[in-house]
């Protein structure tokens, strides 16, 4: 296979990616980040102390981290024609992508939450500020740039994923990968396939570590 024929490959692959991540990362963020307040909000210590909450959404989230994707990608195929009427196509991987990715970044949030320090907290409360504006205007600013960079590890991994969907048919890089590197043993395709996963990659992260620099306090 010439390089002449897998250009015409290449970018709509590379568009079917980008679709998915996309629409992964912004539920992702949808639920996760509430998600991911919660499990600080209900601690022992935190806003609104609810231990036993907090551990059952802890449990939740450590099931969903421990499996791997291409299990859970299986496990919830009900669930992905339910919501979206098939389980082929990038459309229906964006299901499985972004129940994979929020517990994963809920808990990147929740580690960025308790960097926080409890003294500016403290003082939030002791002038009146009720535990909404507390998280909107304390916690959430203040752990901005721990959050982008949570954000920036959980994009890296739902392109990992979205790579790992094209063995059932997602669609993408992973699909082409799988086609034609694979199938049909075009070394060729699965070299260049590699390699532009690698360019992107790095470049979203090194977007994220300069986004996550700029914003930060220190």
């Amino acid at each position: 296979m010439t390089w002449e024929e897998i250009v015409p490959l290449l970018w709509p692959a590379t568009w079917e990616t980008a679709q998915m991540v996309g629409w992964a990362t912004l539920f992702t963020v949808l639920f996760g980040l509430p998600l991911g307040v919660a499990l600080v909000a209900f601690d022992r210590d935190g806003l609104r102390p609810l231990p036993a909450l907090k551990s059952a959404l802890g449990i939740v989230v450590n099931i969903g981290r421990s499996l791997p994707f291409i299990v859970l990608m299986i496990a919830i195929i009900p669930f992905t024609r339910f919501v979206i009427g098939t389980t082929i196509g990038t459309a229906a991987v964006v299901v499985p992508l972004t129940v994979g990715a929020v517990p994963f970044f809920a808990r990147l949030v929740e580690t960025a939450l308790r960097e926080v320090g409890t003294d500016v907290v403290q003082a939030a409360q002791a002038m009146g500020a009720s535990r909404t504006a507390v998280v909107r205007k304390v916690l959430l600013p203040e752990a901005l740039p721990g959050l982008v960079s949570g954000l920036t590890v959980t994009i890296v991994a739902l392109i990992g994923y979205s790579a790992m969907a094209g063995t059932v048919g997602g669609g993408g890089l992973g699909d082409l990968a799988v086609r034609y590197g694979y199938q049909r043993f075009e070394t060729l395709v699965m070299i260049v396939t590699v390699v532009l996963l690698i360019v992107i990659v790095q470049i979203l992260q090194s977007l994220g570590d300069w986004v996550a620099r700029r914003i930060s306090h220190k």
